[in-house]
């Protein structure tokens, strides 16, 4: 598919590390300070006029090559699917599978799910190195996590999230950049209280999905109450819910007072949100295949992309045809039959708005 397999994937870095080891730092590069998300969210206002524009944590689906197709658009700072501290750092296989990273993938955070302070503190040991900034999940409503006393069941245990927050802080200092995601709860004090706690305890940031665990992705998000928990904390704030295009994320900034916008479902609909662009532009589409094949993103993952992104560009008589490929090589013989689909190296790769579509196969389109 791509002419640069070889290239990109000699940069990819698989995160391979004995559990009864620290990472040979002298190996390492150290990190870019420009790169650090606490820097980027109190400089980008002041040198750009506007917020911080940042791709969230997606389970299975913010993976390396979305996470560097969504920096050719403007995105800021990107987030890794939710890792689980606990099988981190105890399973190799986790660390084979669950974290790969490369010299472009910046600005980072790894989103971790944790419980307690000892799997968090070995996680972050591990892991550090590697990223810009490590984010803890204290919002994620699925009902198998909540049981595991982690993502959104951490909402009621405000004082383990501060005594996990202090104790990386406590170690690592300024060396680590330490965010928590959360959601509201249906008594606004109960979340400024839990807000408070963490900034004492040495949280860097604070990311607010403005709907309770039990609120629906239907529901409009409670964008007053992410202007209270801004004006009730000294620390950086980044607002996350219902940012579906770039003049979405400039009112959502107006509104609420943030120093960052977050997009999920937005920008897995469109990686180009960022940008200004309405829908996604065919250059990305382009793009996404380049990077999909060359990292070798899962078939299904990748079907599950192009579908998401395509929604809004092509028929759905086409996207039904698309989303029934079977495999790959199935589904870049429907994309070459259908488009003009350019490789990297063509003349005017990545460059096209619009689809370009076969010309017996535009006509059909219509129809």
């Amino acid at each position: 598919m791509s002419s640069s397999v070889d290239g990109i994937t000699s940069e990819i870095n698989k995160l391979v590390i004995d559990e009864h080891l620290q990472p040979n730092m002298s190996t390492l590069e150290p990190r870019n300070p420009d790169h650090n998300p606490l820097r980027i969210l109190k400089t980008m206002k002041k040198e750009q006029g506007r917020p911080a524009f940042i791709a969230g944590p997606m389970v299975r689906y913010s993976k390396l090559p979305f996470r560097e197709l969504v920096r050719n658009y403007s995105t800021d700072i990107v987030y890794t699917p939710m890792i689980l501290a606990r099988e981190f750092v105890r399973n190799d296989v986790a660390r084979y599978s669950d974290f790969t990273t490369n010299s472009k993938d910046r600005s980072v955070i790894v989103q971790v799910g944790a419980n307690n302070v000892e799997d968090l503190v070995k996680f972050v040991d591990m892991i550090h190195p590697y990223v810009d900034g490590i984010g803890l999940n204290c919002g994620c409503p699925i009902k198998e996590q909540v049981r595991e006393g982690i993502g959104a069941a951490l909402m009621s245990e405000s004082d383990l999230v501060a005594s996990m927050v202090k104790a990386v802080k406590d170690k690592y200092q300024d060396k680590v950049c330490f965010e928590t995601k959360i959601r509201i709860h249906s008594d606004i004090n109960e979340t400024i209280r839990f807000v408070k706690k963490v900034e004492q305890a040495g949280v860097d940031f604070i990311t607010v999905h403005g709907r309770t665990k039990n609120t629906r992705s239907s529901q409009p998000a409670d964008f007053d109450a992410i202007r209270t928990i801004k004006a009730s904390v000294n620390v950086p704030v980044v607002a996350n819910g219902d940012c579906f295009s770039l003049e979405d994320a400039y009112k959502i900034a107006e509104y609420t007072g943030v120093d960052g916008v977050m997009a999920v479902r937005g920008i897995l609909s469109n990686p180009a949100i960022f940008d200004g662009y309405s829908k996604t532009p065919w250059s990305a589409v382009e793009l996404f295949w380049d990077l999909a094949t060359s990292y070798g993103l899962p078939f299904r993952i990748t079907q599950h992309h192009l579908s998401q992104m395509l929604d809004k560009v092509i028929p759905r008589k086409n996207l039904k045809e698309m989303n029934e490929c079977k495999s790959l090589i199935d589904m870049i013989d429907w994309f070459d039959s259908n488009f003009v689909l350019k490789r990297r190296g063509d003349n005017g790769f990545a460059t096209l708005v619009e689809p370009a579509w076969k010309i017996n196969r535009q006509s059909e389109a219509h129809i």
